[in-house]
């Protein structure tokens, strides 16, 4: 976000005011104050041909310098406003998209508990199937009609007797293990089942908190937009009012040209560095063209965090850390891994700024830490895989610039390593 010339700064000589108001005005990289004003900013904002009139009394002029300087503090209170409205929302979003992954989480855990307990009454069944076959081939009426025929052996028949006694027992035993088994594998199928069942639940609440977030996140772009594209041009109208000096817009205009040559010649270096920074990259390069599969790196750099609980280095907490880091360098760019729609594209709370892609199938992308002024699309968009549609930061919960990059299936988190590598990208 810009922030705005000081008021000290109207004593001063005039070339340094409005070389200050420039760097202002484009700090943002918005040069709107060079286009002739539109109807909708004629009628909101005073016009230099109004500033110069309003010179022709002092009630006038002092009336001018009110509005705009009104006009001035509105700008930055109402961009202030929004970007806070922005983090709020993003954090929203965010806690609701934690509380679904990790609900997803455990109820992967319990359906695997569940599977585990039907496997271990299947077993027990079985087992108390075969005995019951067993003891149908030898049951009590074939040992009475031994002792019946053959009365001299009736020693042996008597332990025979005792022996199927303990049989019983034994067989009492495995069925009512079986039967506690089978009562156990329920319940965990019933725990998992309503598990699952919140989860659609928890994945709703996300997404509404995500295109809440996303609504916040364009009307406080919308305010620093005009803020940046008004807020130097009503400094410098003050300025005209309040001092003698003259050919102020002149100047300005001026210095805005030079400007956006400056800044121009910035952005190409660091587009060279980032493409330099990108191609020499240890731990593997992002981009480029997708391969069979159309997929490809989102980033070059090596991975320094994997997907699991973990304690996070920033909150010190101990939680699920639903995708892996992968740093290259700070301002290095972001690549979409695969063709999709901009779902999201604004302030992820502890994600920071984030892009998310939906890729079509049940698939989808977050692409979350991207630097202040670095998200490269909008939402509804549509990308190619290998478009650069960010540049890596370190905003939101974030120790260091890094890309923190996810891929879910159906809305819940995956993986990203077996998930890249089984579409042939080494993550």
């Amino acid at each position: 976000m810009s922030t705005s010339p000081s008021l000290s700064l109207r004593n001063r000589n005039r070339s340094r005011l409005v070389a200050a108001a420039v760097a202002v005005a484009l700090a943002g990289s918005t040069l709107a104050v060079l286009a002739p004003a539109t109807s909708a900013s004629a009628a909101s904002y005073p016009s230099w041909s109004e500033v110069q009139k309003a010179k022709s009394s002092t009630s006038a002029q002092q009336a001018k310098v009110t509005e705009i300087k009104s006009l001035i503090s509105t700008l930055k209170s109402e961009a202030a406003a929004k970007q806070k409205a922005a983090q709020a929302a993003g954090e929203a979003y965010q806690a609701a998209q934690n509380k679904y992954d990790e609900a997803t989480l455990e109820q992967k855990t319990l359906q695997s508990q569940a599977d585990d307990a039907e496997q271990t009454a299947a077993q027990s069944e079985e087992q108390a199937g075969q005995l019951a076959a067993q003891l149908g081939r030898a049951s009590a009426n074939d040992v009475t009609t031994d002792i019946l025929t053959h009365p001299s052996d009736s020693g042996d028949l008597l332990y025979e007797l005792g022996a199927m006694s303990k049989l019983s027992e034994q067989a009492d035993g495995i069925y009512s293990q079986a039967s506690q088994d089978r009562g156990t594998a329920q319940a965990q199928a019933d725990k998992a089942d309503k598990a699952k069942a919140a989860l659609g639940d928890l994945a709703d609440a996300a997404q509404s908190k995500m295109q809440q977030a996303q609504g916040a996140a364009d009307a406080a772009q919308t305010a620093v937009d005009a803020q940046n594209d008004n807020e130097s041009r009503l400094e410098a109208q003050l300025t005209a009012l309040t001092t003698k000096q003259r050919g102020v817009e002149a100047d300005y205009r001026k210095g805005v040209a030079a400007e956006k040559a400056r800044q121009a010649r910035i952005a190409a270096a660091a587009a060279k560095a980032a493409a330099k920074a990108a191609a020499t990259s240890q731990g593997g390069t992002g981009g480029g063209t997708a391969n069979s599969a159309g997929w490809v790196r989102p980033a070059g750099g090596f991975q320094t965090s994997g997907y699991g609980i973990r304690v996070d280095p920033y909150t010190h907490a101990t939680a699920l850390h639903a995708g892996v880091d992968l740093a290259p360098a700070c301002y290095a760019p972001i690549y979409a891994a695969h063709d999709g729609t901009v779902t999201f594209a604004g302030n992820g709370g502890g994600y920071g700024n984030e892009v998310i892609l939906d890729n079509g199938g049940g698939i989808s992308t977050a692409y979350g830490h991207i630097v202040d002024g670095g998200i490269m699309v909008a939402n509804g968009q549509h990308v190619s895989a290998g478009q650069q549609i960010a540049k890596i930061g370190s905003t939101g919960w974030s120790t260091g610039c890094h890309l923190h990059f996810e891929t879910r299936v159906n809305g819940a988190a995956v993986d990203p390593v077996p998930f890249m590598a089984a579409r042939g990208i080494s993550v």
